[in-house]
């Protein structure tokens, strides 16, 4: 649980201080980030582009003292979400680097490696889930008039919820 509070600190002065991101990482990483990869005129890199306030629509549950926007979105269109939140458990080399280093002790590297490793193999295939539940998303929502209106911002709008989710069907390019 230190751990985990250490991240949280980390992620709320990140999120404070710098903006807030999404790191996009794969099973794959070395076949995906080549050395193209970031090259202004290779077009892979916008397929995964992910807009902060897309990364605000996800980290609401861990802000919001209340139901947060995605998981309203689930309740309206009857929608299992949670194979898009399961993504977050999908550590990079990096953040388990700085777990291991950051751990005091040889059981706290056992249970943080324990927990990468069943991470990891309960999300195979994860992939084929979330793009079935957001296209299941995506039909649903194109289909729902005044979505900002049948939002709760739990009184703390940083999704700009009229802007974000207004017309559904136009994309917003944020």
């Amino acid at each position: 649980m230190e751990l985990i509070n250490k991240l949280s600190a980390i992620l709320t002065d990140i999120s404070t201080t710098m903006g807030l991101d999404i790191l996009v990482c794969f099973d794959n990483n070395d076949e995906i980030y080549t050395s193209e990869y970031h090259k202004e005129n290779f077009d892979d890199s916008q397929k995964h582009s992910l807009s902060r306030t897309f990364c605000n629509l996800m980290c609401r549950k861990d802000i919001v003292n209340g139901e947060p926007e995605l998981d309203q979105i689930g309740r309206l269109t009857s929608i299992d979400i949670s194979p898009i939140y399961e993504m977050e458990n999908y550590g990079h080399d990096e953040e388990l680097t700085y777990f291991l280093e950051s751990s005091e002790t040889e059981e706290q590297n056992q249970n943080i490696l324990n927990l990468e490793r069943s991470n990891k193999d309960r999300l195979k295939g994860n992939i084929d889930k979330v793009i079935d539940t957001i296209t299941k998303l995506i039909d649903k929502l194109s289909q729902i008039d005044k979505l900002p209106d049948l939002l709760n911002d739990n009184g703390w709008d940083t999704l700009e919820n009229q802007t974000y989710f207004a017309d559904f069907n136009n994309d917003k390019e944020q």
